[in-house]
């Protein structure tokens, strides 16, 4: 998958070599310092992150592929939709995916279409191995834009639109209707001296 120069890069990187890891698997806990922070905030569009970490499972599965299953938490700087105050909102993401090398990725995306026409609980369609690496630090980046609410408010801040009377002639048409309604006065004046 190649970048484009109008998308940006991954703010937080922590790559795992695959073939690094062991049968038993591996435990990884991560955390970003204050550029990672900050690199994660304006990508993400988010006044700040004030801290954010994660720890994650990785186990190998038949077939070269890796379940990843852990948690992201993070403590987000945004603004309140309603008061348009600072405020500070906890996120608490769980995260359960599976890796499978890129040529698996049409085979399985397959077996979930057909997943989706049964009653069954839909799996979610595997995430592709990179260069034979998954990077933990984009993992939990996603994972913590998706948790992010996009339209926070302050705890009790209600919106209330402002509702004021209407004047009787206080409407997009209340001109016309004047218009409509005066009397023409340009055929009732005589000019002078007839």
């Amino acid at each position: 998958m190649s970048k484009t120069g109008t998308e940006k890069p991954d703010p937080w990187r922590v790559p795992v070599v695959v073939a690094q890891i062991p049968e038993t698997g591996l435990h990884r806990d991560i955390k970003a310092d204050q550029a990672i922070r900050k690199a994660v905030a304006d990508t993400g569009g988010l006044r700040e992150v004030l801290s954010v970490q994660a720890s994650f499972d990785v186990t190998p599965k038949s077939g070269g592929r890796f379940h990843v299953a852990g948690h992201v938490r993070a403590r987000i700087g945004q603004t309140c939709v309603v008061t348009l105050e600072e405020i500070e909102n906890e996120i608490d993401e769980p995260i359960d995916l599976i890796f499978a090398p890129p040529e698996q990725i049409p085979q399985m995306a397959a077996l979930v279409d057909d997943a989706e026409v049964s009653d069954e609980e839909t799996p979610d369609p595997p995430e592709p191995i990179e260069n034979g690496m998954i990077d933990l630090g984009r993992v939990a980046t996603d994972a913590l834009y998706l948790a992010v609410d996009p339209y926070p408010r302050k705890p009790g801040a209600v919106f209330e639109p402002v509702v004021e009377a209407a004047k009787p002639g206080d409407h997009p048409f209340a001109a016309l209707k004047a218009l409509k309604a005066a009397p023409k006065k340009s055929g009732t004046r005589k000019p002078k001296g007839k």
